[in-house]
């Protein structure tokens, strides 16, 4: 979840840098370091600030350092607080300089081993063990690719790697396992960083490293091995991502202007695959067009927001395919033992298609017997899509901001296509189908009807400046949006939000309100409806004050305990995907107005590519 760079070049790469730690700062922003190369002194100077990037640039003001090669590193806080000390990269002897993303597992009985023969730890980390132990595997080994091997095969967890020696000056190391690294190619330099964002400035030609790889980078060259050191090829991409992609423009955060991205999110999503009254029948590509039509269960998997799509897409699929559908967090899946069936698909969600717990899921089931696997993904080149059998992208592009929003619902909408691509192998008519088409047409209309209601909804939020506690509530296909409405509200505004199916309600969370809990729900026009209202009765009956988004088309009387706001009318299948955008916007301005770090919530980060 930490952010990796690295560069070597003819000139002075400590800018490079730099630029690319602040494209990485939504990965990990807890402490930023540099470690360069200084060929005139010939040694490695570090500079290391608790905090974000901003607070490395002032030391690197106050006290410049030049290099041609160099790597640099900011942090998440896994083992050992936020601090100095323990900021990457981290050193042995200053000879050796490391930054390290992932989680060393053995890193206890490492250190314990190491501390015996005699080197001394700065830090509570994990990574400081590779550095001394790629410092002692050197002293042992015919060159430093070797020490690296050596290192590595002692090494049990999840881990991206970035190395420089004093003995090998025009060299950087990088390892792969586990945690994403790509190598960016320019022309007489190379780069290298755990994410292409990272390198736009700098270079648009990529090579992304698969498992196990370890590559060798001078200026003008580079080699890849395998695990055992086998010189091996991969493919080079150029992207066709920009650099200015991560500009906020005329907004105030990131998260606002992708929250404003979502009808585009959509249009790009669905664009190539729909005609006027179907979907294409290989959309999903030739070999799901002919998997599908067996296909007799599904079974998702993913986390956080990404989970709560696959909540949605649960009620879509068994009331569009008719077909059973489950849906697990990654986390628990993973470990539990489980039965699968035959014909089952294995559909996984991720935004980065790096989670780490998702990965692992998918690479368990791939062993499990299901009978296809498929990635519902942002990144084209990511770990996720490259290894699933189908591979359908979301086409949402950049997303900066920690707090998922145009990619939720570019998942949702992928979600939306391959229940009819399902449906369409189980019996679909073609009337339903124009009909979930024609709805799909119309969508990204009604979102930027939505995002009209930006003006309530700032309003709205002023309400909750005081509030420590909120509830959601939803019923139906609802109930995932009140799950992810709570989970926005407590990412950006550290407010505690718990949601519930409101039927649950007087199981237990009544208890909770009174005057000063606000209650949000959400009201679609659908078979539900009464049913909603009754639960909101009984809120208002206890004192709750009642937040709610309520479709236009239907009529319900408003006291001085309701607030509410008319949504556009739409098909009421697409009510989870409308239904989502009034309450990022409100969890926005509610961080905004309490001052929070929107686009960078405490504690978290964008990428979980740890455990």
């Amino acid at each position: 979840m930490c952010g990796i760079v690295g560069a070597i070049a003819q000139r002075n790469i400590v800018d490079i840098l730099i630029e690319g730690l602040k494209r990485l700062e939504y990965r990990g922003y807890d402490s930023a370091g540099i470690a360069v190369f200084d060929k005139d002194k010939q040694q490695i100077h570090r500079v290391r600030a608790l905090g974000k990037v901003d607070k490395l640039t002032e030391l690197l003001e106050e006290t410049p350092i030049e290099g041609q090669l160099g790597i640099a590193h900011t942090r998440w806080a896994t083992h050992g607080e936020p601090s100095t000390h323990n900021a990457h990269p981290h050193a042995s002897h200053d000879a050796i300089a490391i930054a390290h993303n992932g989680i060393i597992e053995n890193y206890k009985v490492l250190k314990k081993s190491l501390q015996k023969a005699g080197y001394f730890f700065s830090s509570e980390t994990d990574s400081e063990v590779i550095a001394h132990l790629l410092h002692q595997k050197q002293q042992t080994h015919q060159n430093f690719l070797q020490a690296i091997k050596a290192t590595v095969d002692s090494l049990e967890g999840a881990y991206a790697l970035a190395i420089i020696t004093h003995s090998e000056p025009d060299k950087i190391y990088c390892v792969r396992s586990g945690s994403p690294l790509v190598i960016g190619l320019g022309i007489g330099e190379n780069f290298l960083a755990s994410d292409i964002q990272a390198l736009l400035p700098v270079t648009q030609m990529f090579i992304y490293l698969s498992e196990g790889d370890i590559a060798e980078i001078t200026r003008k060259d580079y080699r890849i091995f395998d695990s055992e050191l086998n010189i091996v090829k991969r493919d080079v991409h150029e992207t066709s991502v920009k650099a200015d992609s991560i500009s906020k423009g005329e907004y105030r955060h990131f998260m606002q202007k992708e929250i404003f991205q979502q009808a585009q999110a959509v249009t790009e999503t669905i664009n190539g695959y729909l005609t006027d009254t179907t979907l294409l029948d290989d959309a999903f590509g030739l070999k799901a067009k002919a998997l599908f039509s067996t296909i007799k269960r599904v079974v998702i998997v993913a986390c956080g927001t990404s989970y709560h799509a696959g909540l949605v897409a649960r009620n879509w699929i068994e009331s569009m395919a008719k077909l059973p559908c489950q849906v697990e967090i990654a986390s628990e899946n993973r470990y539990r033992q489980y039965v699968v069936e035959p014909h089952t698909l294995f559909v996984s969600i991720s935004q980065s298609g790096e989670t780490a717990d998702t990965l692992a899921a998918l690479r368990r089931a791939k062993k499990e017997g299901f009978a296809a696997t498929l990635a519902i993904c942002n990144v084209p080149q990511s770990s996720l899509s490259r290894e699933s059998d189908i591979v359908f992208l979301t086409r949402a592009g950049v997303e900066v901001g920690v707090a998922a929003t145009k990619t939720y619902v570019a998942q949702l909408t992928s979600m939306f296509l391959l229940a009819i691509a399902l449906a369409k192998h189980n019996g679909l008519s073609a009337d339903l189908e124009a009909d979930y088409v024609a709805a799909l047409h119309k969508l990204p209309k009604n979102i930027n009807r939505v995002l009209q209601l930006d003006e309530q909804i700032h309003l709205l939020a002023k309400l909750f400046v005081e509030a420590e506690n909120a509830l959601f509530i939803g019923r139906g296909d609802l109930y995932p949006t009140a799950l992810e409405g709570a989970l926005k509200l407590k990412e950006i505004s550290y407010i505690h939000a718990e949601a519930y199916p409101a039927g649950e309600l007087k199981h237990g969370p009544l208890a909770l309100v009174d005057d000063e809990m606000p209650v949000i729900v959400s009201i679609a026009n659908n078979a539900l409806f009464e049913k909603v209202i009754s639960n909101v009765e009984e809120v208002k009956a206890r004192g709750g004050i009642v937040f709610a988004f309520v479709d236009e088309n239907l009529t319900w009387h408003k006291d001085n305990s309701s607030y509410l706001i008319s949504m556009p009318s739409a098909d009421p299948l697409l009510a989870p995907i409308l239904h989502t955008i009034p309450l990022q916007l409100l969890s926005y301005y509610i961080a905004v107005i309490k001052g929070t770090d929107v686009d960078q919530p405490r504690n978290l980060a964008k990428s979980v590519t740890v455990e």
